[in-house]
């Protein structure tokens, strides 16, 4: 089968949905012809490309295919929304002349779901709609946007999209939850977990890279990833400052919120900000953090669920969850018992489960236990056998 699969992001592009990207394409172009269409790389990216109308190049079995957008840097919000403007445009255009059997989109940028089932509805073909983050309602309960006739609209199509989609694939239970909630049949709303790619490769605490990482604190907490407006931050800034004497926290990455982090932290001797490492240096990461963490603001859950979870199990690393017990992020360390969860909105609360992990050091080699026993659970390869199924058993019965 011929599949064409949208999304802006795609490496060299650093964005976590890059690689997802890629790793579903791949998945599925084992046994179809896959067509990615992406944008010029403009996310952080490793390297960048001059401006061509459409560039094409392959990845393995892939054939990917960019569209001349714009690649301004993200730190302004005018330029990224041009590099979505045109991306939208320019793939449109182009996804209608593609040969294909079934459309897939993800989420980047945050109208292309629309724009996929736009393009599935002139093709005729059936349209897979994979959510990473749900828009518009994420952006509004992160105050980005507000309530007006414009994202009434917006919201409308969407639903539209969701109504037109043939199959829905979503990151965890709670997303699938607030999709219901819409009044979208529930019955075409599948959940496919990221997963864990469980590795033998342990880093030693006494490695060079690792002792610079943690900057030299005795306990570290470490956030690594994206900055983006989902995480409770100025609850994470608290802690710092509770925990002055005792704890470092490190934040590594960049984002649309980091200037705003790094502003609420600027008093704290406790707190460093280090670039984003690259892929290769990823187990150093995980073995530099006493505890890792993944946050999601009050509100946000089931809007976005944060990937970085399962690169945390896959290093066998505890998971200091701080966001709402009702996500899927806390439900799945609960029920691991692989970290410790806190309230987003209680930073007395974050700091007593830190200091309780601080005074008793066993009970983090006992959670680290649990997280690799937990990654095997969560397997990425069963996830994506399953991501592949899912998607055949839509193509299948459009034969």
């Amino acid at each position: 089968m011929n599949i064409l699969f949208l999304n802006q992001y795609y490496p060299p592009d650093t964005a976590a949905t890059a690689y997802v990207a890629q790793m579903y394409a791949s998945a599925l172009g084992e046994k179809h012809k896959v067509t990615v269409l992406a944008g010029r790389p403009s996310y952080s990216p490793v390297k960048r490309y001059p401006w061509r109308l459409s560039h094409k190049s392959r990845d393995g079995k892939l054939l990917v295919e960019r569209v001349g957008s714009t690649s301004y840097e993200r730190n302004r919000m005018k330029g990224r929304v041009l590099n979505y403007l045109s991306y939208l445009t320019l793939m449109t255009v182009r996804a209608l002349t593609i040969k294909t059997d079934a459309l897939l989109c993800m989420t980047d940028p945050p109208l292309t779901g629309i724009a996929g089932a736009i393009v599935a509805t002139l093709r005729r073909c059936p349209f897979v709609y994979c959510i990473q983050d749900l828009h518009p309602d994420m952006a509004l309960a992160s105050n980005l946007i507000y309530e007006n006739t414009i994202v009434w609209i917006w919201e409308k199509l969407h639903r539209w999209a969701l109504r037109r989609a043939d199959m829905v694939i979503v990151l965890g239970a709670d997303m699938r939850q607030h999709i219901i909630s819409k009044g979208i049949e529930q019955d075409k709303i599948k959940v496919v977990r990221l997963g864990a790619s469980p590795s033998s490769n342990v880093v030693s605490c006494n490695n060079p890279t690792v002792s610079e990482l943690r900057c030299g604190f005795p306990f570290t907490v470490i956030h690594a990833g994206n900055l983006g407006f989902y995480g409770a931050w100025e609850t994470l800034i608290e802690v710092a400052r509770l925990l002055e004497d005792r704890v470092g926290f490190i934040f590594i990455g960049d984002g649309a919120a980091r200037a705003r982090i790094e502003q609420m932290a600027s008093s704290q001797n406790n707190v460093r900000f280090l670039p984003f490492r690259p892929r290769e240096e990823i187990p150093h990461v995980m073995a530099a953090g006493d505890l890792h963490v993944v946050t999601i603001k009050r509100g946000l859950e089931g809007l976005v669920v944060p990937s970085k979870l399962y690169t945390i199990l896959a290093a066998g690393r505890p998971v200091l969850a701080v966001a709402p017990e009702s996500s899927d992020v806390a439900q799945i360390v609960l029920r691991e018992g692989c970290g410790v969860v806190a309230d987003p909105d209680d930073p007395k609360e974050v700091c007593r489960v830190v200091e309780s992990l601080i005074t008793h050091p066993e009970g983090i080699q006992k959670l680290s236990e649990r997280a690799f026993r937990a990654a095997r659970k969560y397997r990425r390869t069963d996830e994506l056998r399953n991501f592949v199924r899912l998607v055949e058993s839509v193509l299948n019965k459009d034969l």
